[in-house]
């Protein structure tokens, strides 16, 4: 009796997983004025805020509402940092190969850092207060303090760089694409202390953290994700996703895995256990739909694309 109620619940808890992946859909379209090109968008949970990276503005969202509550201009932004405790945020100038720092609450600019050639990903790092911007046209990191702007090093990272994340401990994670490799950086001692191939996954773009169970999970344009030991390097298993990926999220509370492609579908991986993942969905969205935020609050997902001339942000949720 006992292993038939066990057999039950596993039953139950697997077909509600499968339904909450399934069930995802595009449920708001948010028009956004003016037209531009688009890149990182990121949410800021707490302030219930959007910031969608738009041409040459950041466009600022109520993550709730779908309101414009203001901009940051820029001469070409690609992506977003925030520090909320210190009440800063950052971005990604690619254009004018400086990172704006911007009050989080009048969204005004107050202070420009010189970085690297062409900043694009970009990330702040809570175990020591530092952003990294990735440059890349010039194959370097650089790291800033979050509190005053002062550069506190500039880091050779011998290859392209793509998206990064940072596990709160003390280390940094980047994708080199062209050279398929994550090299592992050390936040306090700012070097790059390993590097690791992701074979099978070719040009991995896009990745998240799972910081609890120490997983990385590496979105590859080769049309897999790849689960990596943070620890070790080790690539645990690689599973199918679609073309184009260019984004991805974990949610620690449903334990779903979310790989944005820009053929217009979103890859949901199920994380079984920390060794063990299956595919349980490819949610429709829309073309070029290739860059995602995630509300860790609301389980929603926001991507940017254009839809008939205009430049839309998509809400996918339940």
């Amino acid at each position: 009796m006992r292993n038939l109620l066990v057999l039950v619940l596993s039953l139950a808890s697997l077909l509600a997983s499968t339904f909450a992946a399934d069930s995802y859909k595009i449920t708001r379209k948010l028009p956004i004025p003016n037209q531009g090109g688009w890149d990182y968008l990121k949410v800021d949970e707490a302030a219930r805020r959007l910031y969608v990276s738009h041409g040459t503005r950041v466009e600022v969202l109520d993550v709730d509402s779908g309101e414009i509550l203001g901009s940051i201009p820029t001469l070409g932004v690609h992506g977003i940092a925030l520090a909320p405790e210190l009440g800063r945020g950052f971005v990604s100038d690619g254009k004018a190969s400086k990172v704006l720092i911007f009050d989080l609450k009048t969204l005004k600019i107050v202070q420009e850092v010189a970085v690297g050639k062409n900043p694009d990903a970009i990330i702040y790092d809570p175990a020591t207060s530092r952003v990294f911007a990735f440059n890349g046209g010039s194959n370097s990191a650089t790291a800033i303090a979050a509190a005053d702007g002062k550069v506190a090093a500039t880091i050779d990272l011998g290859g392209g760089p793509e998206f990064a994340v940072a596990d709160g401990e003390g280390f940094v994670f980047n994708n080199l694409e062209d050279e398929s490799l994550v090299v592992r950086i050390d936040s306090r001692k700012l070097k790059v202390e390993q590097r690791w191939h992701t074979a099978p996954c070719s040009s991995p773009s896009s990745m998240a953290i799972d910081r609890a169970n120490r997983r990385l999970f590496i979105g590859c344009r080769s049309k897999v994700m790849a689960v990596m030991n943070a620890d070790t390097g080790q690539v645990i298993t690689t599973l199918p996703i679609g073309d184009h990926v260019d984004a991805t999220a974990f949610d620690p509370e449903t334990r779903l895995i979310f790989n944005s492609n820009g053929e217009g579908t979103i890859t949901v991986i199920r994380q079984e256990g920390p060794d063990k993942y299956s595919v349980v969905d490819n949610v429709k969205t829309l073309p070029r739909a290739k860059t995602m935020a995630l509300d860790p609050k609301t389980h929603q997902l926001f991507l940017s694309t254009e839809e008939s001339g205009k430049f839309v942000v998509l809400v996918v949720g339940k």
